[in-house]
């Protein structure tokens, strides 16, 4: 069988590629501006209750209550409803903010020194009744506060809490503590055991581990729990409304109703007071940002 001859490559020549047309190109601003405008679209429905609340707060009663509505103040901006509201006496929200404040932080705490040691522990480690703990860590979810205010009063009263900022901040942290666990058991298991087992050869021991080379890589889950025990305890309102009888030691969530009333309800402070619990939240997300963004790409370079 005769052998062909190779066919002679122009190196020199230049490389044709099959290209399509410009329409791609033509169309890749269009496709790029459509976007934007369905990006923009969908941020105003999910922003539209945040500015009615705001241009709420900034009217007078007489302007929310009209009809038809006056979509924005027609006496001037109001902002003295922000100065007003604070010197309600029924309502010292000086005192409930700072309660807010203390509850939340306090609770998130917590829930971080407890579940990041016993979620380490789990996802590391195989002991009798692991399944079965997990399982029951997942069933307790279906329990809330709402459902359970009887109970957690006649508790907190046994062991004289009850109207305390401790025993709040121990039903948030009990409440949440199953979440943050299982969310952060799951990023543990995700690490390789050979990273462990790497870090012990070089002389670290199981605290070493945990905090230097397995905490940096579950931030993203670090950071879940974090934001969802943090707004869970800040909107917290059955059990505080059942156990916190004192008005200065209630949060803002059971505040916030002491402004509408059987007959009347002053909307333009019920918005302010609103306004005024959403921005704690706002500011905890753009601190936290880069801690996310930072441990979702902490594994990907080797």
């Amino acid at each position: 069988m005769a052998a062909t001859a190779p066919v002679p490559v122009d190196l020199k020549a230049p490389l044709k590629l099959r290209t399509r047309g410009n329409s791609s190109a033509e169309n890749s601003p269009r496709r790029m501006g459509l976007r934007s405008a369905v990006g923009a679209v969908i941020a105003l429905v999910f922003l539209t209750p945040y500015l009615i609340m705001l241009v709420g707060s900034l009217k007078t009663r007489s302007e929310i209550l009209a009809v038809p509505p006056a979509y924005f103040p027609q006496d001037g901006l109001q902002f003295g409803n922000y100065a007003s509201m604070w010197d309600t006496p029924e309502t010292p929200l000086t005192f409930n903010l700072m309660s807010t404040i203390i509850i939340a932080v306090c609770s998130t705490i917590l829930v971080l020194l407890v579940a990041t040691p016993a979620a380490y522990y789990t996802a590391r480690f195989r002991f009798p009744g692991r399944m079965a703990f997990l399982f029951l860590v997942i069933i307790t979810q279906m329990l809330q506060p709402a459902v359970l205010t009887a109970g957690l009063f006649r508790q907190m009263l046994w062991l004289d809490l009850n109207d305390t900022w401790i025993a709040m901040i121990l039903i948030n942290a009990a409440f949440n503590l199953c979440f943050a666990l299982w969310i952060m058991h799951s990023f543990f298991a995700a690490i390789p055991k050979e990273i462990d087992e790497a870090a012990q050869i070089d002389g670290a021991g199981r605290l070493r581990v945990l905090f230097s080379v397995n905490l940096p890589l579950v931030w993203p889950g670090i950071v879940t729990a974090v934001i969802f025990t943090f707004v869970s305890a800040w909107n917290e309102f059955a059990a505080s409304l059942v156990i916190m009888s004192t008005a200065e030691n209630q949060p803002l969530s059971v505040a916030l109703t002491k402004f509408i009333g059987q007959y009347a309800t002053s909307w333009q402070y019920v918005f302010g007071v609103s306004i005024v619990a959403i921005v704690p939240v706002i500011i905890l997300f753009a601190v936290i940002e880069k801690r996310l963004i930072g441990g979702l790409t902490a594994g990907a370079v080797k």
